[in-house]
């Protein structure tokens, strides 16, 4: 035996290392198991297990107190399909998505341009516009649904007051939708604004110097310069945003419930109603599954339209 080899003996003796790990039923376990083992487990019980679940839930005519639970496959989905409150709620939650997106994006933009130099105003004024952000949406419904009460609201106080006739915002079939988005943009328009501002103040004042040197005016920074400089905030935004407002539940639940008519049911609401209402758990389910496929398809799409190359 040469003097650089070990023997089994010395190598029982010597200590171990960081990368040894443990042993348990001849399986080497690193110590970090054990750190992220409660989480795994938690992560598993009230996540994974109930989303395949309610994918089992979604093949059956599954109510609760039901004896014998009916399969029906994809029966519940083919239903959806010819379901007139479905296709109403899916327009109303697609027109809730594009316009409240939209308009947090162009406001959020133009504010956190507004806003950008660092002076003791500006920090006052966007902490004005962010503080509803981390107000909770219900306490926001509650508020606004109050707010354009035509009877003991401020905003038909102020119409009584100027000599207008005071309206039902949230009892009428074309104006409630625009309320309920009006509300949900103004809640989030600082939190638009802030990732936005954070976008904006981390373009290199290089690129903009170059591009005044070539005569570049301020429309031309902003498209050739700003926006492309700022399309990952522009798509993490946009992501952010569309995925929760294609999951729009508690402000529409407080402030309408859905109604007038059907004119403000979502989704969201639709799956509230028909599973927590009508018990009706393997309808919801398919209803839920396809407002999963929904999201995954336009998240896909968004993250074509703005993939982002360091070529660029």
């Amino acid at each position: 035996m040469t003097s650089t080899e070990v023997t089994p003996a010395a190598r029982a003796s010597r200590p171990r290392g960081r990368g040894d790990g443990f042993r348990l039923l001849g399986i080497r376990l690193q110590p970090a198991w054990f750190f992220i083992a409660p989480s795994v487990l938690i992560i598993l019980i009230f996540i994974v297990y109930p989303i395949t679940q309610s994918l089992w839930y979604s093949l059956f005519n599954w109510q609760i107190g039901a004896t014998n639970q009916e399969w029906v496959g994809f029966g519940n989905y083919v239903k959806l399909f010819h379901d007139e409150l479905f296709w109403n709620a899916l327009r109303v939650t697609a027109t809730f998505a594009v316009v409240s997106v939209a308009s947090q994006l162009a406001v959020g933009y133009l504010l956190a341009t507004a806003l950008a130099r660092d002076t003791w105003i500006n920090r006052v004024t966007r902490s004005i516009f962010f503080f509803p952000t981390i107000v909770a949406l219900t306490t926001i419904g509650l508020v606004w649904r109050f707010l354009l009460d035509p009877d003991i609201g401020l905003v038909g106080g102020i119409l009584h007051t100027i000599g207008a006739e005071p309206i039902d915002f949230l009892q009428s079939t074309s104006l409630a939708l625009p309320s309920v988005i009006f509300v949900s943009v103004w809640k989030n328009l600082g939190f638009t604004m802030v990732l936005l501002l954070a976008g904006l103040k981390a373009v290199p004042a290089y690129l903009y110097e170059a591009a005044r040197i070539d005569g570049a005016n301020a429309r031309q920074l902003t498209w050739h310069v700003t926006i492309p400089t700022i399309r990952p905030t522009i798509l993490f935004t946009t992501l952010i945003l569309t995925i929760n407002s294609l999951q729009v539940f508690d402000l529409v639940y407080v402030m309408t419930g859905g109604g007038p008519l059907f004119s403000t049911d979502t989704l969201v609401t639709q799956l509230f109603r028909e599973g927590f209402q009508n018990f009706h758990i393997g309808y919801a389910s398919a209803i839920a599954w396809v407002l999963f496929a929904l999201i995954m398809i336009i998240a896909a799409f968004q993250l074509r339209l703005f993939r982002y190359n360091d070529v660029d």
